[in-house]
């Protein structure tokens, strides 16, 4: 491609309006990237605490022996770790009020709690993906518009002359395509990822709701005085 063909003289010579376009898709891509490495990162960091906390709450010691170690140590109240302290604090405060409440309702307190710090949780694991899902949806269709607009731009110009050319066309329309690259250069990495960090999102959610349920029979049995151990 020689230089009056080269991408950066198109995108400098194209219409204020295609290049709007262009710096609205690249910063869309931009922001998906952040998003996908930061959810990355966070999510790998949540399945790898997951692994270790249900580790440590399956190696045979009491609930409250537990607790007392992360409060102690002042631990990241994360995931699952977020979801048992939420669990066991309501627990504590059941056991507390000395049998005035009859076990299925205590139990039901319990699990209202912890259900809350499930959400909570998954929530924020799926923080930015909506983001995701709107460049991977929207962005060709962005492309789109600013492809439809240079070559109406282009068949304007070749109207306004008596003869056309090749090399009269093909600038415009070049600067068209280029749109619905960049179109597709922000949305196909963001779909991928968005299907990608989607599937791991509820994985770990799937990981919590059974975490969940296996604390609540625990916790049913120390309702009901037969011990809290883990």
């Amino acid at each position: 491609m020689n230089g009056g063909l080269s991408f950066s003289h198109l995108i400098l010579q194209a219409s204020f309006l295609a290049q709007v376009i262009l710096a609205l898709l690249l910063l869309a891509s931009i922001l998906s990237w952040a998003v996908i490495l930061t959810k990355r990162s966070l999510l790998a960091r949540a399945k790898r605490n997951a692994a270790d906390f249900e580790s440590r709450f399956w190696s045979g010691g009491t609930l409250g022996d537990l607790y007392t170690t992360m409060t102690r140590n002042r631990e990241p109240e994360e995931g699952v770790a977020a979801i048992f302290k939420a669990g066991y604090e309501e627990f504590a405060r059941q056991q507390g009020l000395g049998g005035r409440t009859e076990p299925e309702d205590a139990l039901a307190a319990v699990q209202r709690q912890m259900r809350v710090a499930q959400v909570r949780e998954v929530e924020r694991l799926e923080g930015g993906l909506s983001m995701l899902a709107t460049v991977a949806s929207a962005s060709p269709y962005v492309g789109l518009f600013g492809t439809v607009w240079g070559i109406m731009s282009a068949f304007i110009a070749i109207g306004n002359v008596k003869q056309a050319s090749l090399a009269m066309v093909a600038p415009g329309i070049a600067e068209a395509l280029i749109a619905t690259a960049m179109g597709l250069f922000a949305a196909i990495p963001a779909m991928i990822a968005f299907n990608f960090l989607s599937r791991a999102v509820d994985q770990l959610e799937t990981r919590y709701h059974t975490f969940s349920e296996e604390m609540i029979g625990i916790v049913d049995r120390g309702l009901r005085g037969h011990g809290a151990k883990a």
